[in-house]
Parts: structure tokens; sequence; C-alpha cells
């Protein structure tokens, strides 16, 4: 390209170029500036005791927009994490602003005290993140929903439940059961891909519901003290998850939980995505208690991902599926799953727009 061409093509790039802080076009001179201007503002906003701080990230075009809260993955607290990057993606395209925020006690919302398994306390933030978007001009308060996956699926149940005024509900890898049913689920597949013979599955399952029953009070502590110690010698014990559940009061209120009351106990437009291959979630027992009592969420719709495992992923090997560190760096990318989602947000959105 001619030099005089080059100086006049970077002068008009730099003239529509994005306003600071949004989404810029790689540096490159065949690169034209984009279509969909995104700013990313700071959001703070307080709940019982913690201040929490996250982005929002606001598309350009006619206002107000509908924005999309997103509720943390357990192992994914921070709003940089790769499992959020893929809203920030799409969400703006469809004209839908993005809140990501770093969970109580992580990030920039460190203060508070943690809570990663107060499913309650963490609920009740997303209904704050809710309020604190309602003030924002450029936001339509009537509007506003939720997202989560995996831990985050659970909480967008319960934050539906706790703000009627949410406009949807998205959960993702969510089980609908109890956490220790998912939980002894989870072990039995993190033991069997690991090659541990069944008599072992059936030793750490055992250990495992001897706990929770001490928990829920049906059984004496003696007796769940001692079902732990029998495996705590163990080469797998680690992988069992039963360490300070006896004692842990948060374990308690999570095993208490019921996500088919939350869902019967609300009337959010809610839809519940399945991967058809996760290890960490009882699908099948899951979609049979849904179906079982359809009637009573008529405002739910489920479906199952094809091929896509907890993290709606495909071909990830069970290994690094059963593998949390592996968590960190999962990112969803079945088509799938995207194309569902977003058909599904422009039709509860906007009937007129959906495709």
């Amino acid at each position: 390209m001619h030099r005089a061409l080059q100086i006049a093509f970077a002068a008009a790039a730099s003239a529509l170029a994005p306003a600071a802080g949004a989404q810029e076009a790689p540096s490159t001179p065949w690169m034209v500036p984009t279509d969909n201007p995104v700013e990313e503002r700071r959001i703070v906003f307080e709940n019982a005791g913690a201040q929490l701080e996250g982005t929002l990230f606001l598309p350009a075009g006619t206002t107000p927009r509908a924005a999309l809260i997103a509720l943390h993955g357990a192992q994914a607290p921070l709003r940089t994490a790769p499992l959020y990057r893929h809203l920030t993606q799409i969400m703006p395209r469809l004209g839908i602003a993005v809140l990501l925020y770093d969970r109580r006690g992580s990030g920039a919302s460190d203060s508070g005290g943690t809570a990663p398994g107060n499913f309650d306390l963490l609920a009740q933030d997303a209904v704050a993140a809710l309020a604190r978007l309602r003030q924002e001009p450029e936001i339509d308060p009537a509007r506003i929903g939720f997202w989560g996956l995996s831990q985050g699926g659970w909480l967008t149940l319960l934050a539906a439940q706790k703000a009627p005024q949410a406009a949807f509900a998205v959960a993702v890898s969510g089980p609908i059961s109890a956490a220790d049913v998912q939980m002894n689920f989870a072990v039995e597949n993190i033991l069997r891909v690991q090659g541990r013979p069944q008599a072992v599955i059936d030793r750490a399952i055992a250990a495992r519901v001897a706990v929770d029953e001490y928990v829920r009070g049906r059984r004496s502590r003696a007796e769940a003290e001692a079902a732990e110690a029998g495996i705590r010698q163990e080469a797998w014990y680690g992988d069992t998850w039963i360490r300070g559940n006896i004692d842990d009061p948060e374990w308690k209120q999570q095993i208490s939980n019921d996500p088919l009351a939350a869902l019967a106990g609300s009337r959010v437009p809610t839809l519940i995505l399945f991967g058809q291959g996760d290890p960490w979630v009882p699908v099948g027992a899951s979609l049979a208690a849904l179906q079982a009592r359809a009637a009573d969420f008529p405002q739910a719709s489920w479906q199952v991902i094809d091929g896509a495992d907890h993290a709606m992923m495909l071909g990830v090997p069970p290994e690094q599926q059963m593998d949390t560190a592996f968590a960190t760096a999962a990112e969803p990318d079945a088509p799938a799953y995207f194309a569902l989602l977003g058909a599904w947000l422009a039709r509860t959105l906007d009937p007129d727009m959906a495709p």
C-alpha cells in the first residue's frame, strides 16, 4: 500500500476507533474498526457487609439495553475467568449488556469474608447486583436477568426465586438434585476415571453417606467419624471431597438446598441446559426430576447439548474434565450451546426479534 494511503487509513481508523475502555480491533492494516463497540464500566455494589466490584460490558446502540448478570462457578470466582469470556463476546452482539463481578472474598471483592459454599448468601449478592444495575440509565430495569454455570447454575435458580422482577434465568450444568447426591455422582466418576475397582467406589460413597446423614441429623457423630476414619489413610481419600464436611455449616446449608423448590417458587422465565457427557452432574436423574414435576414450573424449559461436558466443551478427555485445576481454564466451545442460548434470550427478551 502507498505510504500516503497508509497514513490516511490509519487516521480514519483512529477517528472511528471505540472510546477508551472499549474493545478495539487488532492493529493490522487490513482490519476495519468494529461495528460493535463495547464500553467497559466499573460497577460497585454492596450486600450483607461486603463491597463487590465488577465490570459492566455495555454495548453501543439503542437504549435502554437488556443486561445479564453472571453467577460464579465454584472454581471460577473472578470476573476474568475464561468461563465467562463467551458472554462478553456474544451478548453485546444481541444488544445485551453483561455484568461480571468478583465473588465475595475474591479479587476486588475481598471485603466481607468468603462464602464459596453459602448458596443463599451468594444468590443474595446476585440480587443486589440486579438492584445496582437498575440504577444505570442505559439499562432497562425490566430486562435484567441471571446466567450461571455449574454452581452458578444452581445459584441462578435461587436468585430468580428471590428476585421475581428478573427478566430471565439461565442455569447451565446446574444439578437438579441435593448437593450430596450430586457429589456422590461426581465422586463415583472421579474414582472410576482413575480406574478404581467398584469395591473402592462403594467404600467411598458409604463413607460420604454416613457423614451426610449425620449432618442431616439422621446418624450419630460416632458413626460418621468412624466411617470417615475408615478411608482416611487411603490414597484416594482426597478425591472423595469428604474432608471437613462433618463440621461445615456451609455444607449443611448446601445439602438442605432444594433446586426443585426454588424452581417451583419462581415464575421467572428459565432455561436449563445440560451437557450430554457431564461427569459432575447427574443429568439423567435431573431430567427425570424435571419431567416428573413439569407442571409445577411452566416458566421453565430444558435442553441437553449433544456431546458437551460440564463446561459446555467438546472433546475434553474425561481425566481432564475431572481435574478441578482444569475448571480455572475451562471455556465453553459447543456451537449448539451458543445457538440455543442466543435464540432463547432473543425470544424471551424481545419476541419480535427472535430468529
